[in-house]
């Protein structure tokens, strides 16, 4: 017995609400991962768009071990010097935000822009049944309640049911609809992803955006941007929202600000910054020192010119070795997305057959996630080197070369 198949019967003791990979990675170095057997696979997966900048970047490094050796957590009843300094440094970097509230994930982080759209709604006078928050199909927003909610993909939601009230749900890219359902006077706020991750990697259409902002403006709501998977670099520059020249009122954040360390935040605009008090809202572990300043460390990385600069040139190269194995194989009826946020639709004869193509390329050694059943996602590190782009496309060929003789 090897040491895989020693260790998956402990997955037992998980409760079963996971698909995961026959194999157990041990570690990691820049875009190549290992697994205990010692077998090196090209990462284009980079733990859902988190480990941005790769596998043991020494920056990253520092930072922990650094911050280890002096304080792991105080709690928000006092202050300490890495989350007052990486909240200053997010400020600065949004070029909107007046405030930040940190937390530990992406759900939580959507969860206080929920609350705080709520709370701001009260106090403009505005009575519960006038505190709706538009969202968009195909949208993911998180687990809680509250944002699985807020995920107009009914297949995340059933079982869970009586929801929380007070969404509402249109089609992704259509403004006549949002202007429709927005004529009541009913609506607080509107969210939305720059970029759908889990809804097929399905970018804003041209001028969508703005027009979202001036239907806002229009009504009295907030505009409100998930950034969780698209922001800190991924699409080029550090926010996804910056390609279309808007201004929101919230922005969340997680994933790659930590780069792989636990961490989110909510960054609030003036409309909004002083709406929680004290007591409103809190974390007992959100902007924990540890997380803090890794993040620091993060976001002076990722903000990095070099960075948008690769993302641009890998993004091509990627787009181009997709096409080719299309070419080739006659696989992906598209390629879309922004940046190294990446979707290969399948063609309609291999529609629902993602997930049977990714276990391929595992086979094959690459990493790759889904977006759906009909779409391969790839969301590799923002660093990635040239050689591991052409290799883990070599890899991808060899998987759809099986794939295509099946």
């Amino acid at each position: 017995m090897n040491r895989t198949e020693s260790l998956l019967p402990l997955s037992e003791n998980y409760l079963p609400v996971y698909r995961q990979r026959p194999m157990v990675l041990d570690r990691g170095q820049g875009s190549r991962l290992w697994d205990v057997e010692g077998r090196e696979y090209v990462d284009f997966a980079a733990g859902i768009a988190v480990c941005s900048l790769g596998h043991g970047h020494p920056a990253l490094l520092a930072a922990l071990t650094e911050q280890a050796g002096k304080l792991w957590h105080t709690s928000n009843v006092f202050h300490s010097e890495p989350p007052l300094r990486l909240a200053a440094e997010l400020v600065a970097a949004s070029r909107f935000a007046s405030r930040v509230f940190l937390t530990n994930s992406g759900g939580e982080a959507n969860e206080a822009a929920i609350k705080l759209v709520r709370k701001r709604a009260a106090a403009l006078g505005r009575a519960p049944e006038q505190r709706v928050i538009v969202t968009f199909k195909g949208s993911f927003h998180g687990r809680t309640l509250a944002t699985v909610t807020a995920t107009a993909q009914p297949k995340y939601q059933q079982g869970y049911e009586p929801l929380p009230a007070g969404f509402r749900y249109v089609d992704f890219n259509d403004l006549a609809q949002l202007e429709a359902v927005m004529a009541g006077g009913d609506v607080a706020a509107v969210m939305l992803e720059p970029v759908q991750g889990e809804g097929g990697v399905m970018p804003v259409a041209p001028g969508f955006l703005a027009g979202v902002r001036a239907l806002c403006d229009r009504h009295d709501a907030l505009l409100v941007l998930d950034e969780i998977q698209c922001g800190m670099g991924r699409t080029g520059p550090l926010f996804a929202h910056w390609h279309d020249g808007v201004k929101p009122d919230i922005v969340t954040l997680a994933k790659a600000l930590g780069s792989g360390f636990p961490v989110g935040a909510m960054l609030a605009g003036p409309k909004v910054s002083d709406v929680m008090q004290v007591g409103d809202h809190g974390s007992t572990f959100g902007g924990n020192p540890l997380a803090a300043a890794v993040a620091r460390a993060a976001l002076r990385e990722l903000s990095s010119p070099q960075i948008v600069a690769n993302v641009a040139a890998q993004s091509q190269a990627l787009r181009e070795g997709l096409l080719k194995i299309d070419e080739e194989f006659g696989v992906f009826s598209e390629v879309r997305g922004r940046g190294l946020m990446l979707g290969a639709v399948l063609r309609p004869e291999y529609a629902g057959r993602a997930a049977e193509m990714m276990a391929l390329a595992g086979d094959a050694g690459v990493l790759l996630l889904q977006a759906g059943p009909d779409v391969l996602r790839l969301v590799p590190a923002l660093t990635i080197a040239d050689a591991d782009v052409a290799e883990g496309l070599a890899r991808l060929r060899t998987a759809m070369a099986g794939f295509a003789g099946r």
